[in-house]
């Protein structure tokens, strides 16, 4: 059977980056994701979700922006050139992943992941112009700009790990409750975009349709869902330090409680002061900074060696061969 060589196959062959390399190229893909979350708020809170008046071009006769759209339209195309960066970024992690050796396959599978997510959003992004802004729209394009940090944290903090079973760090109920901070964070941040979908914060400066229901009521909900979250971390850096966990996992717990205590204090200062457009991208920042934390405090619970035959049951592998697995967190 001929085999074909890929581009990534040849890059590959005659590349192997470091771990420290490797582990920079999607510590990269996830500060990008965080930037284009906060860029894309900033386009809302200018005004500027309209400022292209369609998508994929920016004008029905302009792929770029013209001077008849001024600031909005130079803001709005802005962030959709930053797409590209994050392209760039998620592929450099790509490239890295898959030339480390021995080759991990599920890592791999999870950086490509990265690059779909980033393509599906992008179609969101262009139905949201479509759609005039839509805020059920808009807010899932937020959501699965969530999920591609996700992904892109789980790359980062796996490319440190083995791809053995894992192992638990601490005892199940104190698992289970970081799960339940995993969950209710979930919870959290899609409250977040009922607030953002019923406020005055609509993205554009024409009478663009809000969520059905009073924003009041809304950030009442979404702060009794901080709260809860809030009372679940303090819970956990409580527990962890009762069964005396690693260092590395009661430092996450501290972390998570910093980020907590600062977006709380953000989000009640700007509920107060008529939600300042510098304070509610603050609080996007804050929003993704503390579902880093939370993924990071979850994977610390469990540690994954490096894979040996003895693990696989199987003879040990030729040199520059890999016995691979399916992919799991």
């Amino acid at each position: 059977m001929v085999r074909v060589e890929t581009p990534l196959s040849y890059i590959a062959e005659r590349w192997t980056p470091s771990a420290r390399t490797a582990r920079r190229a999607a510590l990269t893909a996830v500060m990008v994701s965080v930037l284009i979350i906060v860029t894309g708020g900033a386009v809302r809170l200018t005004g500027s979700g309209l400022g292209c008046d369609t998508w994929p071009k920016c004008t029905d006769d302009s792929l770029f922006t013209t001077s008849e759209q001024g600031l909005h339209g130079a803001i709005e195309f802005g962030n959709r050139m930053l797409t590209y960066v994050l392209s760039a970024a998620v592929g450099w992690a790509i490239i890295a992943v898959r030339s480390v050796k021995p080759r991990r396959r599920g890592l791999t599978r999870f950086a490509w992941l990265q690059f779909w997510l980033v393509m599906g959003n992008a179609v969101i992004g262009g139905i949201t112009v479509w759609v005039g802004l839509n805020p059920w729209s808009v807010a899932g394009h937020f959501l699965l700009a969530n999920a591609l940090l996700t992904v892109a944290v789980i790359t980062w903090v796996r490319i440190g790990e083995g791809d053995g079973t894992p192992r638990p760090r601490a005892p199940k109920p104190v698992r289970d409750l970081s799960w339940a901070v995993v969950v209710t964070s979930v919870v959290l941040i899609a409250l977040g975009t009922t607030v953002t979908g019923s406020g005055k914060h609509a993205g554009d400066s024409s009478d663009v349709p809000r969520m059905p229901w009073d924003w009041t009521a809304a950030a009442h909900v979404h702060a009794v869902a901080a709260w809860v979250v809030c009372a679940l971390a303090v819970a956990m850096w409580v527990a962890l330090r009762v069964v005396d966990a690693p260092v590395d996992t009661r430092a996450r717990a501290r972390d998570l409680l910093i980020v907590l205590l600062a977006q709380g204090a953000i989000g009640y200062v700007q509920y107060f002061s008529d939600v300042p457009e510098i304070l509610v991208a603050l609080h996007m920042l804050g929003s993704s900074l503390m579902w880093i934390a939370v993924l990071r405090l979850a994977l610390s619970l469990r540690e994954r060696p490096a894979v040996t035959a003895a693990d696989a049951d199987v003879p040990a592998p030729a040199a520059g061969e890999r016995q691979e697995h399916a992919p799991a967190v």
